[in-house]
């Protein structure tokens, strides 16, 4: 008898750490720490604390799913490396899973729709590229749900994914506010 695959999922686009376990179709652990800061801290001892609360160790899991945004730039960061170190030291795939496709297999009409600062908001309408629009000119937009529930469809998304998918990615749908330092080099002086 075939077990049934154990999946873990993770999501740091927001302000938030989020986190589901499932086994097959049963959520086994699904937990969220509301955070501005600190999910690069704080995303691996909450992984661990998920598997531990289950009964699971690292080498049981079979596949990740991982929050590959659109959302905060650091936050997607932090989830998608964490995602890929681990899938290559486990030896398993990782799948990036969007926000907006997890809002979709909600099965809610509508336009998904992920806020973004400056009352903007990422939407997506069938199959064109995301993009930044004002939340307001969106007639009728469709939210994420809570984080642990996000988690959870990405998880559920991520096992119903091709074996060989390619690495997850961040999705990025606009520039990064910062820009790189315009000051040149140092000049180094040779001892000589």
């Amino acid at each position: 008898m075939v077990s049934e695959p154990l999946i873990l999922a993770f999501d740091t686009s927001a302000a938030h750490c989020a986190a589901a376990l499932l086994r097959g179709n049963q959520v086994l652990v699904a937990r969220t720490e509301v955070m501005g800061r600190g999910q690069a801290e704080r995303l691996m001892p909450l992984l661990q604390e998920i598997l531990e609360q289950a009964g699971i160790t690292w080498s049981d899991l079979d596949r990740i799913g991982v929050g590959v945004g659109p959302g905060n730039f650091t936050g997607i960061r932090i989830s998608v490396a964490t995602a890929r170190g681990l899938a290559l030291s486990l030896g398993i795939p990782t799948i990036g899973i969007s926000t907006l496709d997890a809002i979709r297999a909600q099965g809610r009409a509508g336009t998904p729709c992920v806020p973004a600062p400056r009352d903007m908001a990422y939407i997506q309408t069938g199959k064109d590229a995301p993009e930044l629009v004002e939340i307001a000119t969106v007639a009728d937009p469709v939210l994420p749900p809570d984080p642990a529930h996000l988690a959870e469809l990405m998880a559920r998304l991520a096992v119903q994914a091709p074996q060989e998918s390619p690495p997850p990615a961040p999705l990025y749908v606009r520039p990064a506010d910062a820009a790189p330092a315009r000051d040149l080099p140092p000049v180094v002086l040779d001892d000589a």
